[in-house]
């Protein structure tokens, strides 16, 4: 919320000029080319649990719109209301609050099916960007980013509990694998990856680090995590604070550049993988030093080059592929992970609609983060339920640990009675 300090006159001047900085160019086109056609509602996964006008993503775009009309425009500035523009005043940005964050996950969805190809999403984190500027950042969500920014990952966990997390997974490794050298790396210098993970799979989902594990070991990979920045996850990106997407980006790069590794692999995380594949360079205003990978596009790399053996028949449950936004629609990342499913699982049926195409699970965005927006994130989830209950799959896979714990609920929450796996741990299921 804004300084206690500041006047609602201090919070309007620095609100307008976020937003002045922030829209030019193509972002100034896509708010003032909205012809208000409503074709948006039914591509909305929020629009379709609760049909009411705040819902659709017009609507949620000409919130940001009527301010950038009213600062941003001569007819705006001089004639206010013939144009529906709006100041910022305290109601208006708590408005602005409840649309940017509330009722949109950024999934960018709206955009394909939109009749003028207006990009919506751009417009929601435009609005994103303002309110950080003003301290408007849901209270969730900015702790998120400040955990990030003071202890180095979302979830704050002491570097201890990192290190004694891998070192219990590197000894039920060994056991699996029948071999010592299996094991959970961290702070080793000079080996060719740096792997990135979600800090849930260190605190809430082990198997997936494990599993990790155990597919480079048996690719023979020299890898390591880092216990200063292993985070993949940028949560700057979500709140609209680019000065902390910009340095979370900033940190990681430098850590790669301490430990000397060739490559920087990036776990299951659909905007983890956009913000440092796609979003980094531009906030850094630099090109990377070096290759910045999902590690589908690894795990595929392996298979093709014979470095893993694997058996479909050791996944014979039905398994289905959910999409995660910022990883397909936006990071174009769609093929690696159907080309290692359809050789390490037996039974592979897609969604419908499926990759670019697909439904937001509902957990994007912050939402889950965000824990006065819980029951309507659920709620948004419907589409998706119906989606994954028509394909009759046991296992839902997504490389996305957002997703998962969203999927997660919504199987509670609507009796699918699906099972949510990452894709390398089907892959570790199937080694040979």
């Amino acid at each position: 919320m804004p300084a206690d300090d500041k006047t609602p006159a201090d919070i309007a001047t620095a609100a307008r000029e976020a937003l002045v900085r922030v829209v030019r160019g193509a972002a100034a086109y896509h708010l003032n080319a909205c012809v208000r056609c409503g074709l948006c509602g039914e591509s909305c996964h929020i629009y379709r649990a609760d049909p009411t006008p705040e819902n659709l993503p017009a609507a949620k775009a000409a919130k940001v719109a009527s301010h950038y009309r009213r600062y941003c425009t001569l007819v705006g500035r001089y004639l206010p209301r013939l144009v529906g523009a709006r100041d910022f005043t305290s109601a208006a940005l708590e408005e602005l609050v409840e649309a940017v964050y509330g009722r949109c996950t950024g999934c960018g969805r709206c955009g394909l099916h939109c009749s003028i190809g207006l990009d919506v999403a751009a417009i929601i984190r435009a609005g994103r960007h303002v309110l950080a500027s003003i301290g408007m950042v849901p209270d969730g969500l900015q702790r998120t980013v400040s955990n990030q920014l003071e202890t180095g990952n979302q979830m704050a966990i002491p570097r201890d509990e990192l290190l004694s997390t891998a070192e219990w997974l590197s000894e039920d490794l060994k056991l699996e694998r029948g071999d010592e050298a299996a094991r959970v790396y961290v702070d080793q210098p000079g080996q060719r990856i740096l792997y990135l993970v979600n800090p849930r799979e260190v605190k809430f989902f082990p198997l997936s680090l494990m599993a990790a594990a155990g597919v480079f070991h048996a690719a023979g990979e020299r890898w390591t995590m880092s216990s200063k920045f292993y985070d993949v996850t940028n949560y700057g990106f979500y709140s609209g604070d680019d000065d902390a997407a910009r340095e979370l980006t900033r940190r990681v790069m430098e850590e790669a550049r301490a430990l000397g590794v060739q490559e920087v692999i990036l776990s299951e995380c659909g905007h983890g993988f956009r913000s440092f594949r796609w979003e980094g360079p531009n906030w850094l205003g630099q090109e990377y030093p070096l290759p910045v990978r999902s590690v589908l596009e690894l795990l595929e790399e392996y298979l093709a080059a014979g470095r893993i053996k694997v058996d479909p028949a050791k996944n014979s449950a039905r398994v289905t592929l959910h999409d995660p936004c910022n990883l397909v629609r936006w990071g174009g990342v769609s093929e690696p992970q159907r080309r290692v499913l359809h050789q390490v699982v037996q039974d592979f049926v897609e969604m419908t609609p499926n990759r670019q195409d697909n439904f937001c699970c509902g957990g994007g965005g912050g939402m889950l983060s965000m824990s006065e927006y819980g029951d309507r994130r659920v709620a948004s989830g419907a589409t998706k339920a119906e989606q994954i209950r028509a394909t009759g799959a046991s296992i839902v896979a997504t490389p996305c640990h957002n997703c998962a714990d969203q999927l997660l609920e919504l199987s509670k929450r609507y009796k699918l009675g699906v099972e949510i796996q990452a894709v390398v741990e089907l892959v570790y299921s199937a080694l040979l």
